[in-house]
């Protein structure tokens, strides 16, 4: 009787493995889809967002450097314009009457 229990054993092993061993191909099978699904949407994100025109990080970096620049220049010349106004505004105006004394 203990032949036929190793048989019985042997068998039913050997269908777990067989089940364990379709269970990892699904896992590795469902991986691969995984990816490739990934893969194609990046490309359609990617796809859509260069037929947008959109700026790129580099590009909008850039840009904000070179507005912060201007920025900087345009505030030294209004601090400029001020100065010269004033000096033309004290050169406008016309001197006081002299009183008699």
């Amino acid at each position: 009787m203990q032949g036929s229990k190793d048989g019985a054993g042997r068998g039913s092993n050997r269908l777990f493995d067989d089940f364990a061993r379709l269970m990892t191909d699904a896992a590795g099978a469902a991986q691969g889809v995984k990816r490739e699904a990934e893969t194609v949407f990046k490309a359609q994100v990617e796809r859509l967002i260069r037929d947008m025109d959109i700026a790129s990080r580099e590009e909008v970096d850039v840009l904000r450097d070179l507005v912060s620049a201007l920025r900087s220049q345009n505030d030294a010349l209004a601090a400029r314009v001020s100065v010269l106004e004033g000096r033309q505004g004290a050169q406008d105006t016309p001197p006081a009457p002299a009183t008699p004394v």
